[in-house]
């Protein structure tokens, strides 16, 4: 063991001790450990000696050097106020020095100024007598210059005014001033109108520059004359005669206002600076002027006979060649700088140069002209609507849409062109809102119309209904491209009104029942083989075999319906939402026909779970019908198809599950079916055709077992047997409606029987009442009466919800035709 440290701080002498003497033989060393630690504590106190001794030295060196440094400081801060003390004396003796110098230097400066302010006014007063001198002789380039170095030198004097002296010199100057004003403009005038500005033309010239050094105003004031000048005759001419200012002369003012432009160019262009821009003031007064005048025309023919009088011809042809003008100016002045030159209007008015200066007048007027084009529109309609879908003769394309869809686009780009080129204002967003109008009519009377009744109970035949398809989509995508060449022409503050999203959203409902359609007349095709299973007696099945006799010729009507529908459906978003809607409407046939079949024993149940497992793997080959053998399916399909398919297994199996011993079936009811509705199972037991006066017993069991603790998070109502209604008649007794079991599309079988006779408007059945998996219908609606105006609205209402929800319902194909280009 060690022996401690007598460094260390919990020390113990103890175990020091013991440590070191462990054996009585040790003891003998006693003597020389006590010597060598009274040793170690002598040397011990000789260093705490030294260590006090040194510090105590250290203390006193310190104390003396402090004393040394405040001394040193007290000495540094008297020489520093010594030296402020010497700098303050030598600053005043500077001072002193340089007083005298400092006033020499004033006098010299104030001097200096009275004697350049002398010189300028004498050179002032000279230049003064010099240009009243040339004033009256009519110098007018030595005039301008000196007037400018008048002017310059007033400028300089303007704080000596309160001189007598030199105030009246200043309103001799002003005077001065005023004078040649009205000189030059004297001079102009005379020579205007004596026709000599030919042979004067250097004299006006050269008055120019003197107006140009008066100033703006002076300046200003000329022009205004000249164009006033100018433009006397034509205000003459035109406003004071009517049949020379009427719409039919407009020509004859532009005529006019090209000869007045070509006499400028030729006879005065030289007599104003270039920079002066007279050519375009003139041009923007004659705007002006004739703007007003074409208002004043425009509002008179209006009182006059209420918009009557005003031939819409006229009124294009005028607005024509009004555009024509101003792009014409435009061009001629487009290289120009153009700041403000309106004399009338504001800098912030002709922010556009001379684009509308005249054109906006007939702004208000272009109602008229949409008008006339909803005149026009109005009569295509009812055309369009006894055109055939396409000729006889001609070969049917997957691709094809119907021609007077194309016929109505193109009348719209070409009248959208027309509308652009001449107002990008109110007139276009009411022929947007006119546009939309007849995309309404289009969709409701001549697509719906061949959709739904032109050709009465069969309905169109499979390839007018993908043209129809086909025309719909187009219409779709030529909507949203529409609405968008619209904004991009209209002005900013009204693009946001431009909305033909309604409009896209009937065309796209058209599509979905389209699609229906096209699902119905496989439907039909199938109705002998659904008829035979509800002929099968399923209670008197003995035992479950192979597949029923019905299923093979079911399908097979499937595959040749689906296999002719697919070869004419060219884009995959529909062949696939036709896909999913016949794999809908075949569950939801298939339960209706479960209840139809009624009663159903054990056996029957199992067997009808059989052919549905049969059911379920042929329709997931649905979309590869036309394709090489083994060609496997979407995989998103099969999983959809197993999905909706699977939704009736539940039924089945329940009612698999034999009444007694009443527990089974109780317990069968709540694990498939899952609910706690009383309604719902009762109506398995009436489909297990399970007696009366039995169903106490089992409904009392089943009140019992779900109040239990153990199903007491069920749901209130299964949505697969919630819109069921189940008659109460026997084997075959209809249903009044199937409702959306399971999500699942509703079949529309009326009384229990798929009604071939009446396939013409209960193909559209669900878009007339808004039912269907696209909405339900409006309460109250329901043989209500309604007018027909009021049925045509209702019925595009219910387009646009269909269209909306199946853009974005298309199984997986969401927003599908928007990357469509037009044809």
């Amino acid at each position: 063991m060690p022996a401690p440290s007598l460094d260390s701080a919990d020390y113990d002498p103890v175990d020091h001790l013991n440590a070191l003497f462990t054996h009585p033989s040790t003891l003998q060393s006693v003597r020389h450990t006590s010597s060598t630690l009274r040793a170690y504590q002598d040397d011990l106190d000789e260093d705490i000696a030294a260590f006090v001794a040194c510090q105590t030295t250290s203390d006193a060196d310190s104390v003396q050097r402090i004393q040394d440094a405040k001394a040193e400081l007290a000495d540094l801060f008297k020489k520093i106020e010594s030296v402020r003390e010497r700098a303050m004396q030598t600053e005043q003796t500077i001072t002193e020095m340089t007083a005298d110098i400092k006033r020499l230097d004033n006098t010299k400066r104030n001097l200096t100024l009275s004697m350049t302010a002398l010189k300028r006014l004498q050179m002032l007063t000279t230049a003064y007598e010099q240009l009243r001198s040339l004033s009256k002789s009519r110098q007018y380039r030595e005039c301008a210059g000196l007037l400018l170095a008048v002017l310059q030198l007033v400028a300089h004097f303007k704080s000596y005014r309160s001189i007598d002296q030199i105030a009246t010199l200043s309103r001799n100057v002003a005077d001065l001033q005023r004078e040649l004003l009205e000189q030059v403009c004297e001079d102009f005038e005379v020579v205007f109108a004596k026709g000599e500005v030919g042979t004067r033309r250097g004299t006006l010239t050269e008055a120019c520059l003197v107006i140009d050094a008066l100033g703006e105003h002076a300046r200003t004031r000329l022009i205004n004359w000249y164009c006033n000048t100018q433009l006397r005759e034509y205000r003459q001419v035109f406003r004071g005669n009517d049949e020379a200012g009427s719409l039919d002369n407009i020509s004859r003012r532009y005529s006019w206002f090209n000869r007045m432009m070509k006499t400028y160019d030729v006879e005065h262009a030289a007599i104003f600076p270039s920079y002066w821009k007279v050519n375009e003031m003139l041009a923007n007064s004659f705007c002006e002027g004739t703007r007003d005048d074409f208002k004043a025309i425009l509002q008179r023919s209006m009182r006059r006979g209420d918009g009557q009088t005003l031939d819409v011809d006229l009124l294009l042809s005028c607005l024509q060649e009004t555009l024509n003008f101003e792009h014409n100016l435009e061009q001629r002045f487009s290289t120009e700088s153009r700041s403000s030159m309106d004399t009338m209007a504001s800098k912030d008015d002709k922010a556009h140069g001379f684009s509308q200066t005249i054109s906006e007048a007939f702004e208000p007027y272009m109602r008229l002209w949409v008008e006339s084009q909803d005149k026009q529109l109005a009569t295509l309609i009812p055309k369009y609507r006894q055109q055939p879908l396409r000729n006889d003769e001609e070969e049917f394309s997957a691709q094809a849409v119907i021609p007077s869809s194309t016929e109505l686009f193109h009348f719209y780009r070409i009248t959208l062109a027309q509308c652009a080129k001449l107002s990008k204002e109110s007139s276009l967003l009411e022929l947007s809102t006119t546009f939309a109008k007849y995309l309404d009519q289009y969709s409701q009377q001549v697509l719906y119309y061949f959709l739904s009744e032109k050709y009465g109970a069969q309905g169109p035949s499979v390839e007018d209904a993908v043209l129809i398809l086909n025309t719909a989509d187009y219409c779709y995508a030529t909507c949203n491209q529409l609405e968008e060449k619209i904004k991009s022409r209209i002005d900013e503050d009204l693009r946001e009104k431009v909305d033909l999203q309604n409009q896209a959203d009937a065309f796209m409902g058209i599509a979905s029942a389209t699609v229906r359609v096209l699902v119905r007349k496989v439907e039909l095709a199938c109705e002998p083989s659904w008829r035979e299973m509800r002929n099968t007696p399923w209670s008197k099945l003995e035992s479950v075999g192979d597949q029923s006799t019905y299923v093979a010729e079911l399908l097979r009507h499937v595959k040749e319906k689906s296999s002719e529908t697919l070869k004419c459906l060219h884009k995959q978003q529909y062949a696939r939402a036709f896909c999913d809607g016949l794999v809908d409407q075949m569950a939801t046939t298939y339960i209706g026909n479960i209840v139809q079949s009624k009663p159903i024993s054990e056996v029957g149940a199992e067997q009808m779970l059989l052919d549905s497992y049969v059911l379920k793997k042929a329709f997931t080959e649905i979309p590869v019908v036309n394709e090489e053998p083994g060609t496997a399916p979407p995989a998103t399909f099969v999983k959809r198809a197993q999905l909706t398919m699977s939704k009736i297994d539940p039924l089945l199996k329940t009612l698999q599950v034999r009444p007694h011993p009443p527990e089974a079936l109780v317990q069968a009811y709540l694990i498939h079916i899952a609910d706690k509705s009383d309604t719902n199972f009762r109506k398995i037991l009436d489909l297990k055709g399970v007696r009366r006066a039995d169903q106490s017993i089992l409904m009392d069991l089943f009140n019992a077992h779900k109040s239990s603790s153990s199903h007491e998070n069920l749901p209130a109502n299964s949505t697969l047997l919630t819109p069921l209604q189940i008659g109460s008649g026997g084997h075959g007794a209809g249903i009044g409606s199937l409702g959306n079991a399971g999500g699942v599309m509703t079949p529309n079988l009326g009384g229990g029987r798929f009604d071939p006779a009446g396939l013409g408007n209960a193909m559209l059945g669900a878009v007339r009442e808004g039912v269907d998996r696209f909405g339900s219908p409006a309460p109250g609606q329901e043989g209500s009466g309604v007018g027909e105006k009021e049925g045509q609205t209702k019925l595009n209402e219910n387009l646009k919800n269909i269209g909306k929800f199946f853009r974005r319902d298309v199984g997986g194909f969401r927003g599908f035709g928007r990357s469509e280009e037009g044809r």
